[in-house]
C-alpha cells in the first residue's frame, strides 16, 4: 500500500534523532581508575583548563583549597593521587564548596575521594577542599578530566604537586620521562630506516600491511633477531606519539610484557612496562634493555634495543624462548611523554609465535576474526537481502502477481526468502561480539544499544507476519501499517548502527572512505526507490476514463503497472548489481583491516 511521504519523513526524523548523553548526572564511578569518560573517541591533547591550589605543603589532616578553571565545560572528574605512583588509587577526601554544581564520589575504599559534576550545565570554575588523610603519601598530585562537549574532553590534566612539610619536592612524575623509567644505558641515534632484508631467514618479522617496506611512511615493522643469549629488537611505524609491542599468553590485554618507545619533546625514551587489564601501563623503575637507539624522521618513529632471552624472575619480564601472541600498537603522546590510549585496535598475531625460534615473516590483523565476521554478515544482511526484499515487496506485486512458486505468488516467496535470510544472518552476527567479548562491551558507545534494537525488530517482523490477516480482512490495513513501520524503523536503525560500528576500534574501516561508501549506498537505495515511485506515478496517470454511450472503460491500475514490467526488471537488475558492488567493497575493506 502507498504511504504518504510526510509519514516517511516523520518516521526517519524520530528514529534518527535519539537523545545523546554520557554521564549528565556525574555518576562516573566506572572511570575511577582510568578517569576516561565512556564517550568513545580519543581525548584532546592540549588542555585548556588548569588546576590551582592555595598551598604547596600539608600535614596529615590539613585542608587545601583546589580550583579547576578554564573555558566553559559541562563535566569534570577530580582526584588526588600519589605523585610518585599516578596509577595508584585516589588519596585523601574532598569537601564541597557548592553542592549545586559538584558532588562527592567514592572511588575504591576511599570515601569521598573524587568530585564530579551534578549536571550538564556549563561552568567555568569549580572550587573544592581536599583533606589529607592520616597517613598520606609524601607527594600528592591533583588530576582532572574535563568534558567540554560529549566528544571533546581531556583526560588526567596534571595539576600542581603538594608535599608533606619537611619533605623535599619530587622530580616531575610524568610517565616515561623520569630517568629511572627510561634506560640508564647510553642511547645512540639511528642513521637510516630499518631494512626488511633477512626477514624470514635471519630474523622474525611482523609487518603491517603485509610485506611492506619499513622505510615507507605507512609501514608498521617489528623484528627480532637472536644473537647468542640475547635478542636484538627493531620497531618502527608512522607515529609521532608512541609505538609499543607486548608479549601475551592470549589475545586480550592484561598480564602482558610490554615495551614502549615514546616521543618526549622530540626525543625517544624506551621503557619496559607491565599491562594490567585494560588500564594505563605500569612503567618499570628499572630497565633490562641495552644498546638503545632511536630516530624520528618524516613522521616515522624508530627504536631498537637488545634484551637477554632469559631474565631473573624478579625483573618481571617474560622469557623470549617461549611462544606468545604479539601485540603492536601506536598512539599519541604529550610533549611531556604522557601517552594516550591507542585510537585503533592494536595489531595482534593470529597465533602463538616463538620469536627466537624459526625465523618467519608474518602479518597480523587489527580486527579479531569474530568481529570481522560480525561486520561481514551484517553488511550482507542489510545491504543486500533486506534492501532487495523491500524493493520486491513494494514495487513487484503487480508485476509478479500472476507468477507462482510453490503455490504462492512469486513476489511473496522472493520477499519471504530474503527476509528470513536476513533474520538468520542478523541473529548469527548478533551473537558473535558477545562471544568475542565474553559479555557486554562498555567501550562500544551506542553501537550495541542500537544493535539490540535492530535485533529485536528483526525478530518481531516475522512473528508479526505470522498473524497477518487475510487480504480483505478489516484489520489488514492496520497490519500493513505495523509491518511497514517496524520494517522501516529496523532499516533506519541498521544504517545508523553500521555508521557507528564502522569506526569502532575493533573494526575501524578506512576513514573517511567507509563513511562516503555508506552514504553512497544510502543514496543509491533511496534514489532507486524514488525512481520506481516516479515510474509508478506515471503509470497511474495512464488510467483513463473513456465515456462513450454511457459505457465506461477503466484501465485498471494492475494493468498499467504490468506495462512497466520490463522497466522495473531492468531497474531491479541494475540495483542488485550496484548493491553487490557496495557489498564487495565493504567485504574487501573488512578483510584488509
Amino acid at each position: 500500500m502507498k504511504l504518504p511521504g510526510f509519514a516517511v519523513a516523520v518516521w526517519m526524523f524520530v528514529c534518527l534523532c535519539p537523545s545523546v548523553g554520557g554521564y549528565p548526572n556525574g555518576k562516573v564511578r566506572e572511570a575511577c581508575t582510568s578517569m576516561v569518560p565512556c564517550h568513545g573517541g580519543s581525548p584532546q591533547l592540549s588542555p585548556e583548563h588548569t588546576i590551582s591550589v592555595n598551598a604547596s605543603e600539608f600535614k596529615p589532616g590539613d585542608s587545601i583549597e583546589v580550583h579547576l578553571s578554564g573555558p566553559d565545560f559541562e563535566g569534570f572528574f577530580l582526584q588526588a593521587r600519589d605523585a610518585e605512583h599516578l596509577d595508584s588509587p585516589a588519596v585523601g577526601s574532598f569537601v564541597l564548596a557548592d553542592r549545586r554544581r559538584s558532588q562527592l564520589l567514592t572511588c575504591g575504599r576511599s570515601k569521598n575521594s573524587a568530585v564530579s559534576h551534578t549536571s550538564k550545565v556549563k561552568k567555568k570554575d569549580i572550587k573544592v577542599y581536599w583533606i589529607a588523610s592520616g597517613d598520606p603519601p609524601k607527594h600528592v598530585q591533583f588530576l582532572a578530566t574535563v568534558v567540554k562537549k560529549y566528544r571533546i574532553f581531556w583526560v588526567k590534566i596534571p595539576g600542581p604537586i603538594v608535599s608533606q612539610t619537611d619533605v623535599l619536592s619530587p622530580t616531575p612524575p610524568l610517565p616515561a620521562t623520569s630517568e629511572a623509567m627510561s634506560t640508564s644505558n647510553p642511547v645512540s641515534y639511528i642513521s637510516k630506516p630499518f631494512s626488511a632484508s633477512g626477514c624470514g631467514n635471519m630474523k622474525f618479522c611482523i609487518r603491517n600491511p603485509s610485506n611492506c617496506d619499513p622505510g615507507s611512511a605507512s609501514c608498521f615493522f617489528l623484528s627480532f633477531q637472536r644473537e647468542e643469549s640475547s635478542v636484538f629488537i627493531e620497531m618502527s611505524g608512522p607515529s609521532e606519539g608512541y609505538l609499543a609491542f607486548a608479549l601475551s599468553h592470549d589475545q586480550w590485554m592484561g598480564g602482558d610484557d610490554a615495551y614502549l618507545c615514546i616521543n618526549e619533546d622530540h626525543r625517544v625514551h624506551v621503557s619496559t612496562a607491565h599491562l594490567k587489564e585494560r588500564s594505563y601501563p605500569l612503567l618499570d623503575l628499572e630497565n633490562a634493555l641495552e644498546d638503545v637507539s632511536w630516530r624520528l624522521a618524516d613522521g616515522v618513529l624508530q627504536c631498537s634495543f637488545r634484551r637477554s632471552i632469559r631474565l631473573p624472575a624478579n625483573k618481571g619480564r617474560f622469557n623470549l624462548d617461549t611462544s606468545y601472541y604479539i601485540f603492536l600498537a601506536d598512539g599519541e603522546a604529550t610533549e611531556g611523554g604522557l601517552i594516550y590510549k591507542h585510537r585503533r585496535q592494536p595489531l595482534v598475531t593470529d597465533g602463538l609465535y616463538n620469536v627466537t625460534g624459526l625465523p618467519q615473516d608474518i602479518g597480523g590483523s587489527r580486527s579479531p576474526p569474530l568481529i570481522k565476521a560480525h561486520g561481514a554478515l551484517m553488511f550482507v544482511a542489510w545491504i543486500t537481502t533486506v534492501s532487495i526484499g523491500v524493493i520486491v515487496a513494494r514495487f513487484f506485486k503487480p508485476v509478479w502477481s500472476h507468477s507462482f512458486l510453490f503455490g504462492k505468488e512469486l513476489w511473496f516467496q522472493v520477499h519471504r526468502m530474503l527476509m528470513l535470510t536476513t533474520v538468520v544472518l542478523t541473529s548469527i552476527s548478533f551473537v558473535l561480539p558477545f562471544v568475542y567479548r565474553g559479555g557486554w562491551s562498555q567501550q562500544a558507545g551506542f553501537h550495541p544499544y542500537f544493535g539490540c534494537a535492530v535485533m529485536a525488530l528483526t525478530i518481531f517482523q516475522p512473528l508479526l507476519a505470522g498473524f497477518r490477516p487475510s487480504r480483505h480482512a478489516p484489520r489488514r490495513q492496520l497490519f500493513n501499517w505495523f509491518h511497514w513501520s517496524a520494517g522501516t524503523t529496523a532499516r533506519i536503525l541498521a544504517v545508523v548502527t553500521m555508521f557507528l560500528g564502522m569506526d569502532l576500534p575493533a573494526l575501524d574501516l578506512p576513514d573517511p572512505w567507509d563513511t562516503y561508501a555508506m552514504i553512497g549506498f544510502v543514496a543509491w537505495h533511496v534514489g532507486t526507490e524514488v525512481l520506481l515511485e516516479i515510474h509508478s506515478y506515471c503509470l497511474i496517470r495512464k488510467v483513463e476514463l473513456i465515456e462513450d454511450d454511457r459505457v465506461q472503460i477503466l484501465q485498471s491500475l494492475t494493468s498499467a503497472e504490468a506495462e512497466g514490467c520490463l522497466f522495473k526488471q531492468i531497474v531491479l537488475t541494475i540495483y542488485v548489481c550496484g548493491n553487490i558492488v557496495f557489498l564487495v567493497a565493504f567485504l574487501i575493506a573488512i578483510n584488509q583491516v
